[in-house]
């Protein structure tokens, strides 16, 4: 039997840190090409993680919509060519990032102050233009998320005059997948799988998928060691209860009660007996104008007919 392995076919990057590669699983049984595509393909795109910018917080600025002496572009504008700044994090942990410069001068992403956990993929990256000696200063919450970010409102109080970004936290930007039919020499039907993956270069595309397939496994030995303990709740629950299965479908009009019982018991939506035994004695004599005297009616009806004695 031949054992499945990925080959990389084919690995690039270009000039603004995008990497892009594509990958091959050969000798899959018929179907599984499709299955193995889909499944990779929503994990690379969705459950990867990577970190972005989430609030900024610009001197002078109170809004979204301000505009800053000397600077070229509006506060608007910054934030969005922020979001375009692709980090590559050791940790999972928020850092802070720092920007101050003096004008006139063009404001890339190396000119961000990092931690030492932190490192950018496209340093020539444009933030924006100072065209006179005025001073920008900016500070950055770069966190580690999956998915997507949306800007809300500011809860803690140490965020008050930060502004929130939009985050993108995915690495992988796209994926394309594609299923050939082979044919062996014994006569034998099977299919190979290319992947091809781009990502914003803050993970290898060879990293990506493994990390992905780590995921899917993941997942599914989860459910393989809620197996046992989900058999052995419900063995117990047969265990404990086997009267429940056995009077499943019998009314409560089979034992034969007075009429005061019987329609406390219609109008708390008790109409059988498995209804009945969901009840403790002490729940039962709960019910509106159900006594002391219904309750000991029950329990010997219950007794005498079907033999069940209520613990």
């Amino acid at each position: 039997m031949t054992k499945l392995c990925i080959k990389c076919l084919k690995s690039e990057t270009t000039d603004s840190g995008v990497k892009y590669g594509q990958f091959l699983l050969d000798s899959l049984n018929p179907g599984q090409g499709v299955t193995i595509g889909t499944l990779l393909r929503r994990v690379l795109l969705g459950n990867l993680g990577g970190t972005a910018i989430t609030a900024v917080r610009i001197a002078g600025a109170t809004h979204e919509f301000s505009t800053l002496k000397g600077v070229r572009e509006d506060i608007l504008e910054i934030l969005l060519n922020l979001k375009g700044i692709v980090f590559k994090n050791s940790t999972k942990d928020c850092s802070l990032c720092r920007l101050k410069i003096q004008g006139p001068a063009i404001i890339t992403a190396n000119s961000l102050e990092l931690g030492p956990d932190l490192k950018i993929i496209n340093p020539n990256h444009y933030i924006a233009t100072i065209g006179t000696n005025n001073i920008l200063e900016m500070e950055f919450k770069c966190e580690y998320g999956t998915g997507y970010k949306l800007a809300g409102k500011k809860t803690q109080e140490n965020s008050l005059d930060f502004l929130d970004i939009d985050a993108v936290f995915m690495p992988v930007h796209k994926v394309d997948f594609n299923v050939e039919n082979i044919y062996e020499s014994n006569n034998q039907n099977k299919e190979r799988l290319i992947l091809d993956i781009w990502t914003n270069g803050s993970i290898n595309p060879e990293d990506a998928i493994f990390e992905s397939i780590d995921i899917v496994l993941k997942l599914f030995n989860d459910l393989l060691d809620n197996k046992s303990q989900s058999n052995n709740e419900t063995k117990e629950i047969i265990d404990n209860d086997p009267i429940i299965e056995t009077h499943m479908n019998i009314s409560i009009e089979e034992l034969q009660l007075s009429v005061r019982a019987y329609n406390c018991l219609k109008r708390a939506q008790i109409n059988s007996i498995s209804d009945l035994l969901k009840y403790s004695p002490e729940k039962l004599q709960e019910i509106k104008n159900f006594g002391q005297k219904s309750a000991d009616e029950v329990f010997d009806a219950l007794k005498n007919k079907l033999g069940i004695t209520l613990k």
